[in-house]
Order: C-alpha cells, then sequence, then structure tokens
C-alpha cells in the first residue's frame, strides 16, 4: 500500500518503522476514523530497557503524537515465564521481588517519551501480572488453551530454531505465546486495545493473540511490527564493544549514551535520524546529504536529539560540549601528547591493555587491567569495560588518530603510521 490516509501509519511509515501488518487498509481505516490504543510489551529482565527497546518506546511516542493511546505493558506476569523467542537457551527465572523492583526502575525512563494520565490519549502502564498472576489453571486450560493448535505452535520459527538446533524448550517457556495472545484478549476487554506492536520476531506470538480474540468475541483485532535492527556492520542494536547501551541514567550516564550514538556509522545516520529523532523530514533529508567529513555534523545532531529525549536538553548539551572540548579541541591541540603506532600492528589488532603500556599510560598489563576494572579508560571517549577488547583499524576517527584517555586528565593520541 503506497499511500496511507491516517496521520499515525504515514509518519511510521515514512520513517521506516513498518516490518509488516496484519491488514493495512482495515488499521489505515480505524487510525483515520477514531482515536485508537495499542500496546506494546516490555518484559522486566533487568533494571533497565536498552537502546534495542528504543524503537518500540518510539512508535509509542508517534502513537501518541499522532492522537491515539497508547499502552506500555510491563510484562510482572509473563516475565516469570521469559520469552523464548529466537534464544538458545531458556532465561534465568526470577523472583517476584526482583520483577517489582526491575518494573518500578524501567518505569522512569517511559515518562520521557510519553504523556501518562486519566484523559482519552494520555498514555496508559499496565502490568499483566494483574490479571496472569490470579489465574486458575483449569479455567484457563477450558477457556484459553483449547483454542491452540500444538501442532501450529510448532511450526512458529522461534520455537522451530530452538527443536532444530536440539536445543531444550521447556513446557514453561512454550506456554508464553499462550500467555501473550491471552494479553492481548485482556487488554482488548479491559482497555480497548485494538493493536498489539513490537519487533518482527513477535509477529507469530502476535497474530496468535488476533486469532485468540477472534474465537472469544473482541473486536477485530489487529498487529503491526518493526524490522529487527542491526548496524550496517551486522552488529546488534543496543550492544557495543563497552557492554549494553542502558536507558537508565543511573546504569549510564548521559554522555556515554551521546557518544554511542554519536559513533553511529556513517551509513547508518539518515536511517537512525528517522527513527530515533523528531526531527522533521526534511531537516533530516538536509543533514543526510552532508558529505566526507561533514557527516560528523550530522552524527553530534544525532546524539544531541537521542539524547535529548532520554535525558533533557540540557544533559545533551552538557554532553555535547563536554566531547567537544575533551575531544575536538584535545585532538587537534599541539598540547596533546602523540605516539606513532606502525599501522601494520593496528591492522593486526593490538589488546587495549598492551596499547596503554605502550603509550606509557600504564607500567603493566596488570596496572591496565585494574584501570579497565576500575573504569578509568576510554577510547576515543567511550568507556572500554572489556579488558580483552582489541583495538584496530576500525577506531582510527575522521581526524586520522585514536585518543587513549586515562580517568579525565591524561590523554594520548595514536597516530597510525
Amino acid at each position: 500500500m503506497s499511500a496511507f490516509k491516517s496521520d499515525f501509519l504515514r509518519t511510521l511509515s515514512e520513517r521506516g518503522f513498518i516490518h509488516q501488518i496484519s491488514d493495512e487498509a482495515g488499521l489505515d481505516d480505524l487510525f483515520a476514523k477514531e482515536t485508537v490504543t495499542a500496546y506494546i510489551g516490555f518484559d522486566p529482565t533487568a533494571p533497565s530497557l536498552h537502546v534495542g527497546s528504543l524503537i518500540q518506546i518510539m512508535m509509542l511516542h508517534w502513537m501518541q503524537q499522532t492522537g491515539h493511546r497508547p499502552v506500555a505493558l510491563m510484562g510482572g506476569g509473563t516475565g516469570m515465564v521469559g520469552d523464548p523467542s529466537f534464544k538458545d537457551e531458556a532465561r534465568q527465572l526470577m523472583t517476584l521481588d526482583t520483577i517489582a523492583s526491575n518494573i518500578a526502575s524501567i518505569k522512569k525512563v517511559f515518562s520521557n517519551y510519553l504523556s501518562f494520565g486519566d484523559g482519552p490519549k494520555d498514555a496508559l502502564m499496565v502490568d499483566n501480572g494483574d490479571w496472569l498472576r490470579e489465574l486458575n489453571y483449569l479455567e484457563f486450560l477450558r477457556d484459553v488453551g483449547r483454542h491452540f493448535s500444538v501442532n501450529r505452535m510448532l511450526s512458529f520459527d522461534s520455537v522451530k530454531l530452538r527443536l532444530d538446533r536440539q536445543q531444550s524448550l521447556s513446557f514453561l517457556e512454550f506456554n508464553y505465546m499462550i500467555l501473550q495472545a491471552y494479553d492481548f484478549v485482556e487488554l482488548s476487554k479491559r482497555h480497548d486495545v485494538r493493536m498489539q506492536m513490537g519487533g518482527s520476531d513477535q509477529w507469530g506470538n502476535i497474530v496468535s493473540g488476533i486469532e485468540l480474540g477472534h474465537r472469544m468475541g473482541t473486536p477485530q483485532l489487529y498487529a503491526l511490527t518493526s524490522p529487527l535492527l542491526t548496524t550496517s556492520s551486522g552488529a546488534k542494536m543496543g550492544k557495543s564493544l563497552s557492554g549494553a547501551i542502558w536507558l537508565n541514567p543511573d546504569m549510564l550516564p548521559a554522555y556515554d549514551f551521546w557518544q554511542y550514538w554519536r559513533n553511529t556509522e556513517d551509513a547508518d545516520v539518515e536511517r537512525f535520524l528517522k527513527l530515533y529523532t523528531t526531527l522533521p523530514m526534511d531537516e533530516i533529508a538536509r543533514l543526510a546529504a552532508l558529505g566526507g567529513v561533514e557527516i560528523n555534523e550530522a552524527k553530534k545532531v544525532l546524539a544531541t536529539e537521542v539524547t535529548a529525549m532520554l535525558h533533557g536538553r540540557d544533559a545533551a548539551a552538557q554532553a555535547a560540549e563536554t566531547a567537544r572540548k575533551t575531544f575536538e579541541e584535545g585532538a587537534l591541540a599541539e598540547s596533546l601528547p602523540t605516539i606513532d603506532l606502525p599501522s601494520a600492528e593496528l591492522d593486526a589488532g593490538i589488546g587495549v591493555l598492551a596499547l596503554f603500556v605502550k603509550a606509557g599510560l600504564a607500567g603493566s598489563n596488570g596496572e591496565a587491567r585494574r584501570h579497565v576494572q576500575g573504569g578509568a579508560v576510554r577510547i576515543n571517549d567511550a568507556a572500554v569495560a572489556d579488558d580483552k577488547r582489541v583495538v584496530g583499524t576500525d577506531d582510527v576517527t575522521a581526524d586520522g588518530i585514536i585518543k587513549l584517555s586515562l580517568g579525565k586528565k591524561k590523554h594520548i593520541l595514536v597516530r597510525p603510521g
């Protein structure tokens, strides 16, 4: 379908959010005529979500911006089971206290993207533990379980991949898709939810919910999935060499978050500006047209805009200014000490510990390792948490250098030669 009538689907389409829709024309009609309530589920497996969840949060944000009601569903019930989708092994089971603590911590982030309240277009945050924990097993089997075909469940990619690899899939996890389908029906009854959104790996689970709703008498339900994102070089969103890119500031400072986006690959800048910022499309087109070294200006805008939405405009501006002072002024200043490193060594890759010893920032590998463990080591202003990190040609910046930092005051530039 080329042109959508509804603001919501048109916005999602032009910004690259849409992978699959269960009934494009029907959903477009619904969004054009009514205030639609739709949800995305988030499992509280850690005290914070990471950047991999940001595309989903942005979809909820655009729902509200185009006049509809988003629902963020916390998996206080399903979190006790764990989603087996495309996982190689079962997740560790969490206690109720851990789940409650994680949900309380995760909630803080959503208010930066959504406006909560009691109005018809105000966002809701609900917990599926409210209905799943009270279920009577026999009644659930009779009323819900009878609508599921095991043959069909075994055909879903998320299940089939585990079985094809001869990896164990517990009965507990096998129930997850039934619980997720039931959530959709329950949310339809409780809050008039008409659509579930998620990553493309959730398609089978969401469609199961639509079919269950059909059998249990809900209005027509809909599915919309977003593409599973990787960077141009194939890396998964949300992970970096120094660990997960968390959204909660107590788990990742605003400066490190800014740096993650500043280090975006050239080929990803336009796509990420569309998905992760609210900049107008013509401004994105202007930034995307920048070439050569100027693309770095677009990366700074990307980093600042994404950081401003999560951490606030002041924290984003401060992160940008800190980066400018420590990196740009430092990188170009003659006062910073410089060492030359044979290009062959860089081509082969050199361990971070050995490089810090070579640069004189540590007296031994052991000392360098302690600095890494203490969080004092940075490469190009990005924190290094892995003492086995290998530094190579990919780390050379547009200025032709690699910046090594120990703490806030010791900086050395490495020039390949």
